[in-house]
């Protein structure tokens, strides 16, 4: 049977309970939801003590089912007010799993000020440390500590100076398969200022001496759907850009036909975009000892994961992603990848979301604060963060902070979460999901970009939008959604995955439904924590400016958006 961990900050101490057989079927964004709704006030003070943050694994864990291993984090979120969920790859929920555990939550707030470490040790028992020695320590120094002591063979989940400093686009940082740098982020929503509210500087988890077993109802069956499967995610990953080249192969498409966002979503083109494109990345790995194709967890097929290196050939920085590559680029005009690379590792070492922090640095550039185009300048205001001035706190509390102080009009939030690398005028189901997904401006929740009749049109939009929220919900459960996206012709396997590991039929309805429920529970949450459908709508201007690069507008009117759940 799965355990949880239950972690209680104000008394300080750890125990090791059975999963409860409600959350027996679940895993990942469902289990989140299903979690906080039944255990945490929706109007609750996201940083206050009846708050609960939760780690936990997927509905397949512990299984050889490829990208089986994401974590999920979940709590209310500091940054929008709502539920939030926000997943990640990297070598810890793969021990969790080699544990036994299917959740860790942590509750309460500490009685007294101080930092501690929840510590998994290789027998499987746990203690929270202190940590007061390690106060103020970013992530990559802090992660060299705890592999000094600990040894190289663990996994870490930590925050930085931002989640100590309860900056509200603080991120929790997960170390990589294989490297160990802290790397992969559960980084939207400000679930690190969270884990800074408890107290949580780190969790860190040995691999354990022996390996849990996990419990199939038909094991035999289990497997044999499973090779079906993983060989059909490997097929499909064979001739995905994503693993050839990596995340950042998205700009070839988004810089040409208007996706892209440029100096503050003005919806014009980005001459330059290929300097910071696929073959500008690709030479500088070929060139200076970098890789990509590399898992972040163990078992990956699509390995989409990848280690920059600087001119000198030194380590800069790894899981150099789209999202900080456009957001950091393009959408403050600069085209220096190098540049851009160091304000990634910036970013993942004092432990904030990219998306949250470059947008919030492009207000400064349309306030004047700053130069377009500045790199320098860029860096200096990420150092102020890091050295924690009043402004770089206000940078830390996001996009919408920052804008509002500087009197910006034109601050691209939903939910006051900052969007995400694509402009929604020039792929509308985007935008609808960026309106409506319970998450906030998050296009991992239905990213609908080449899937609808016409990504500037109106048809079919909300139905993608619609088809895809649901869909991502669910995979959100069970594995990464680059493997899902090869998966999506093997339902019937995943519904014959969830009858071998859990009994019962192999019913489709049992995958879909997930995501369906999940959707519904997050929104029912949201709106008892005072969300209203004026929360369910993108930004004035979108509706109003038009895209130069295309002339479409954002014109998805409101009953479209008020009906999009109405199953």
């Amino acid at each position: 049977m799965w355990s949880k961990l239950v972690v209680n900050m104000k008394n300080l101490t750890v125990e090791k309970e059975p999963l409860e057989e409600q959350y027996r079927e679940l895993g990942g964004r469902a289990l989140i939801a299903q979690y906080l709704m039944k255990n945490v006030p929706p109007q609750c003070d996201p940083l206050g003590s009846e708050n609960q943050l939760i780690f936990c694994t997927t509905l397949f864990a512990g299984t050889p089912l490829t990208t089986a291993h994401r974590m999920s984090v979940g709590g209310k979120s500091p940054l929008t007010g709502g539920i939030k969920e926000s997943n990640v790859g990297g070598y810890a929920a793969s021990l969790l799993a080699d544990h036994g555990l299917k959740m860790i939550v942590v509750k309460d707030i500490p009685a007294r000020d101080g930092l501690w470490i929840l510590h998994i040790n290789d027998q499987g028992e746990s203690e929270l440390l202190d940590a007061g020695s390690y106060r103020g320590l970013n992530n990559y120094e802090f992660i060299g500590k705890m592999r000094e002591r600990f040894g190289s063979d663990i996994a870490t989940i930590s925050i930085g100076s931002a989640g100590e400093r309860l900056y509200r686009s603080a991120s929790i940082q997960v170390s990589e398969f294989q490297t160990g740098h802290p790397s992969r982020a559960a980084a939207r929503g400000g679930l690190g200022a969270l884990m800074g509210s408890k107290g949580l500087k780190a969790i860190v988890i040995e691999k354990p001496r022996e390996k849990y077993k996990v419990a199939y109802a038909d094991e035999a069956r289990f497997h044999e759907a499973c090779r079906k499967l993983n060989r059909m995610i490997a097929e499909g990953a064979k001739n995905d850009p994503f693993h050839d080249i990596g995340t950042i192969a998205t700009i070839e498409v988004t810089g040409a036909n208007g996706i892209l966002p440029v100096d503050n979503f003005s919806g014009r083109l980005f001459r330059d975009y290929q300097k910071v494109g696929a073959n500008a990345f690709m030479t500088n790995l070929a060139s200076r000892g970098g890789r990509n194709k590399r898992p972040c967890q163990p078992g990956c097929v699509v390995q989409c994961s990848n280690i920059y290196n600087d001119k000198d050939g030194s380590y800069l920085t790894s899981a150099f992603e789209y999202e900080t590559i456009a957001l950091f680029g393009p959408n403050l005009h600069i085209a220096d990848l190098d540049a851009i690379a160091r304000m990634d590792r910036i970013c993942d070492d004092m432990g904030v979301d990219t998306i949250e922090t470059a947008n919030a640095v492009a207000m400064c550039m349309e306030a004047g604060k700053i130069k377009w185009g500045d790199a320098e300048a860029v860096l200096a205001l990420l150092q102020e963060m890091v050295d924690g001035t009043d402004f770089g706190r206000l940078l830390g509390d996001g996009c919408e902070a920052v804008g509002k102080n500087l009197g910006v009009k034109r601050i691209p939030v939903v939910k006051h979460q900052a969007m995400a690398a694509y402009d929604p005028r020039n792929t509308k189901g985007t935008g609808i999901t960026y309106a409506t997904s319970p998450m906030g401006a998050d296009h991992t929740a239905g990213l609908t970009m080449g899937r609808a009749f016409d990504d500037c049109g109106r048809a079919a939009q909300a139905h993608a939008s619609n088809k895809l929220q649901v869909a991502i919900a669910f995979a959100d459960s069970m594995m990464c959604i680059f493997a899902f996206a090869h998966a999506v012709a093997g339902l019937p396997l995943l519904a014959e995955l969830m009858a071998a590991l859990y009994g019962g039929e192999a019913d489709i309805s049992r995958v879909t439904t997930l995501g369906v429920k999940t959707l519904l529970t997050e929104r029912a949450f949201n709106k008892m924590a005072g969300m209203t459908r004026e929360d369910d709508r993108l930004p004035d201007f979108f509706y109003h400016e038009r895209s130069v690069a295309t002339g479409s507008q954002f014109d998805i009117n409101d009953y479209e958006l008020e009906v999009l759940f109405d199953f």
